[in-house]
């Protein structure tokens, strides 16, 4: 499970919103993995991983937030280093990356949760239909519903998510990592 423990975290900061949080969430997580490690039976550690992460968030935000909307202070998210030797093209980068990482946390947790899995976490939908213990047609219509939603928050420019969906692919982009470069 140790090579999961970033993607645990990942998970449990986009669904919880709060990187001190994400950390006691994902250290919960790591327990029950260890407690309930009878129930695994080889197939896919990570899924099976980031399912019990997945649970043990929204047991905590239902114990201790009534809305699972809220919103993380974008300066509190790690973010990579940039190297980038222009000002003005780091300054246009670091606006777009708040501008995604807006629109990601204001979407519903069911669209956010799948879009963290697929495009910065890399599962496969059938993975992901493991994780969220849902039939992958479910994955798939919330990877598009998400998708348009934050490309319509990306367009209006507010991240606010708050957009119809409509039009083609999310700008979300898949890096394979859990931040947005």
């Amino acid at each position: 499970m140790l090579p999961h423990l970033d993607a645990a975290y990942n998970l449990a900061r986009w669904l919880v919103g709060d990187p001190q949080d994400a950390e006691d969430v994902a250290q919960e997580a790591c327990l029950r993995t260890l407690t309930f490690f009878d129930g695994f039976h080889g197939e896919d550690g990570r899924a099976w991983l980031l399912a019990i992460v997945r649970n043990t968030c929204y047991d905590w935000l239902r114990k201790n937030r009534q809305n699972l909307h809220l919103r993380a202070d974008p300066d509190e998210l790690d973010t990579a280093a940039d190297t980038a030797p222009d000002p003005e093209a780091c300054q246009l980068r670091n606006a777009d990356r708040n501008l995604v990482q807006r629109g990601l946390e204001a979407l519903p947790a069911e669209y956010r949760e799948v879009l963290v899995l697929r495009e910065l976490e890399g599962m496969s939908y059938k993975q992901i239909a493991n994780v969220t213990d849902v039939p992958i047609g479910t994955v798939m219509s919330r990877l598009a519903r998400g998708r348009k939603r934050l490309e319509a928050a990306l367009v209006a420019g507010d991240g606010g998510g708050t957009g119809r969906d409509r039009g083609p692919r999310s700008a979300a982009g898949s890096r394979g990592e859990g931040e947005i470069r």
